[in-house]
């Protein structure tokens, strides 16, 4: 079998096809975060199959990114593939309602607990942003609270400080909202209150005094997004009471933590549920779909029954609503959550034992099905700021040693498996992660 070699500097296809697309994309992507600093070049993949992926020059690799989560059921799972079939034989509709939409907002209904009804949108960004909107309207307020180290996308409304330069971000108890794009408006800023998470009592301080301003609280209720951060015990809990008592929507963004715990995703998996909560990335199999869901009286906000706009040509397309109900079904299953718990059992403390039998310092944060390498700390974050403190260069240099080995990592907070992966899928990548370690120690 062939696998991943040779360095990242060498002419290859992939060095190829990047000299073609820095011609006409900027930055040679299509999107910023598929520049991989271990390769000086995004990765050319040629294909993927199940837990495997292969790149333009034909090398094999164990995929531990899985599209940075979107891929759950692995890269082509049999069930996703015979939806999307069904779909394209339909004619490709879009813009008109099927009978397929509101039986996937059923099935949502019926695992989430918070999702009395449901909205589709395309992209993560929308959907977070469309679900501030909509709480706005509910309440006729307009603040918005957010948390340092929480990514909700790349909006005006919501993207400020996911992950800010230690340098910039100011007190821990005050931090600086920090753009995380050019081309803000310095004004959207004024309607963001940035707060430190875990941290009830400046929520409720915030909230005493600001509260008939808020319309929302969002938050990542598994902050995998800046290194798999868990809430401390009874913080969520607090939050659900506190936002209650003062009239604000709780929107749990489950973008990334939906389905990664079980099927009613992190709300059921800790037992708190927020009125709102926003669901994409593994929703429709590595199909584009994303929603935002809620009570049904915050949810009627939206145009027709509200005055909130809420629309698209393309919102619940066909090929992505089918492929949601296909993996709706597959997630269902009691068996899909004891098999995924029976491969973290293994994987996880494998991992952990590597890595540290190869004398590399690194906390594994793992939880469900998505885990994260903290390279250089020696204890469990429990804020931003203390998973921030990660050695981010070593990590670079891991992924790079990793990916010469055979084992895809991409260059990101979070990595994870497949449904499709198998107990000697991760064996495979275990001995290229030990391979790689090691490569790095001794440097």
């Amino acid at each position: 079998m062939a696998t991943g070699g040779g360095s990242a500097g060498s002419r290859s296809e992939s060095d190829r096809l990047y000299e073609i697309a820095k011609r006409y994309l900027p930055g040679g992507v299509s999107a910023a975060a598929r520049f991989h600093p271990a390769l000086g070049r995004p990765f050319f993949a040629a294909r993927g199959e199940g837990s495997r992926l292969w790149d333009v020059d034909g090398r094999e690799y164990i995929d531990l990114h899985m599209s940075f989560g979107a891929a759950l059921l692995g890269h082509g799972h049999p069930a996703i593939r015979k939806a999307v079939q069904q779909a394209l034989d339909l004619g490709i509709l879009c813009a008109f309602e099927l009978e397929y939409q509101a039986e996937v907002a059923r099935k949502i209904s019926e695992m989430v607990p918070c999702a009395e009804q449901v909205r589709f949108t395309g992209s993560g960004t929308e959907t977070t942003w469309h679900a501030a909107r909509t709480a706005r309207a509910y309440t006729g307020r307009f603040k918005l609270v957010k948390f340092e180290g929480h990514f909700h996308g790349f909006s005006d409304v919501l993207g400020y400080s996911s992950w800010p330069p230690l340098a910039q971000a100011g007190p821990p108890d005050a931090p600086a909202k920090i753009p995380e794009s050019a081309g803000m408006p310095p004004a959207d800023a004024d309607e963001v209150i940035l707060l430190p998470w875990n941290d009830v009592d400046a929520l409720e301080r915030t909230l005493v005094a600001q509260g008939p301003e808020i319309a929302a609280v969002i938050m990542e209720p598994i902050n995998y997004n800046s290194g798999g951060i868990m809430p401390l015990p009874g913080y969520l809990q607090a939050v659900r009471e506190l936002t209650a008592k003062h009239g604000v929507v709780l929107i749990f963004d489950e973008i990334l933590s939906g389905f990664r715990t079980g099927p009613s995703c992190a709300q059921g998996y800790f037992g708190v549920t927020p009125d709102m909560c926003t669901l994409g990335k593994c929703l429709a199999g590595g199909v584009a779909l994303s929603a935002f869901a809620g009570r049904r009286d915050i949810m009627e906000a939206c145009a027709p029954v509200g005055k909130a706009v809420h629309s698209g040509t393309f919102n619940a397309h066909p090929i992505g609503v089918l492929a949601a109900s296909a993996f709706l079904d597959v997630v269902a299953e009691p068996s899909f959550w004891d098999e995924m718990k029976v491969k973290e059992d293994f994987f996880y403390p494998a991992l952990r034992r590597v890595l540290a039998d190869a004398g590399l310092a690194v906390w594994v944060q793992a939880t469900g099905a998505r885990f994260n390498l903290l390279f250089g700390l020696d204890r469990e974050p429990t804020t931003y700021r203390e998973a921030a403190l990660c050695d981010r260069k070593m990590e670079t240099r891991f992924y790079g040693a990793a990916i010469e080995r055979g084992v895809y990592f991409h260059y990101s907070w979070h990595h994870g498996f497949s449904a499709l992966h198998t107990r000697a899928d991760l064996e495979q990548a275990l001995d290229g992660i030990d391979g790689a370690a090691r490569s790095i120690a001794s440097t």
